[in-house]
């Protein structure tokens, strides 16, 4: 199983020497390249003033974050979710630099985690053009209209659509798929874990040609990966 963390912070400003603090840590869990669903999400107390540009561009008040807890405080929680996966991060370094800091002042060692940083990703792939989270949208088609502000729990689940299209788009998961070791029943149910897509995808078949699949598919025994199938997602209508 290939787990990866797509991770993004919103911060006081941009130096962790200087003092600034993160105020929002978000996380989304993929397997095998898949969203699994589970995420981790926390607003933080920095204990010191928010600076305006920093207001403007996360839209977090010193209000707002005051009865938040302290790192320190959920750091174990932190740990424990992202475990020794893989971590995918847009610009990696000032990410990793605030999550280090913050880890030594709450007497944690420094992540150890392997991390791909998006932005040579795309430097990679797309040599010359602008790699800001923004532009890669554009470039991919992903919605990203709910980014009036920056939000580090929404910026992951842009950031995990951007990833995996640079990686190889959609084709990545089939492969993957492909390559399971695991058979038969258990294979299906563990693909049924993954998140739905927002708008189910509407079917292409008509009524009577679902009706002759199943009726197929009654024919091939108990033992058949359609039948399994069956089991995961739902019983079979009654064939007539």
């Amino acid at each position: 199983m290939n787990r990866e963390i797509v991770l993004d912070t919103e911060t006081t400003g941009l130096s962790p020497a200087m003092g600034d603090k993160l105020v929002e840590i978000g996380c989304v869990e993929l397997i095998n390249h898949i969203p699994s669903g589970r995420h981790y999400h926390v607003y933080l107390n920095p204990q010191r003033s928010m600076p305006e540009e920093a207001f403007r561009v996360h839209g977090l008040s010193e209000e707002f974050l005051a009865d938040k807890p302290l790192f320190k405080a959920v750091a174990g929680d932190f740990l424990d979710f992202i475990g020794d996966a893989t971590l995918i991060i847009h610009n990696a370094p000032f990410d990793m630099g605030f999550l280090n800091a913050e880890l030594e002042r709450a007497g944690h060692r420094p992540l150890a985690n392997t991390v791909i940083d998006t932005v040579m990703l795309a430097r990679e792939k797309h040599p010359g053009a602008r790699v800001s989270l923004d532009a890669l949208c554009k470039h991919y088609g992903i919605d990203n209209s709910r980014r009036t502000l920056h939000g580090a729990l929404l910026d992951s689940e842009i950031l995990a659509e951007v990833y995996l299209e640079l990686i190889g788009g959609k084709q990545v998961s089939l492969a993957l798929i492909a390559e399971t070791r695991i058979s038969g029943a258990e294979a299906i149910a563990t693909r049924t874990v993954v998140a739905p897509r927002p708008t189910p995808l509407p079917s292409r078949l008509t009524a009577d040609e679902e009706l002759a699949h199943e009726r197929l598919v009654a024919t091939l025994g108990a033992e058949s990966i359609w039948a399994q199938y069956a089991d995961v997602a739902g019983p079979l209508r009654a064939t007539q």
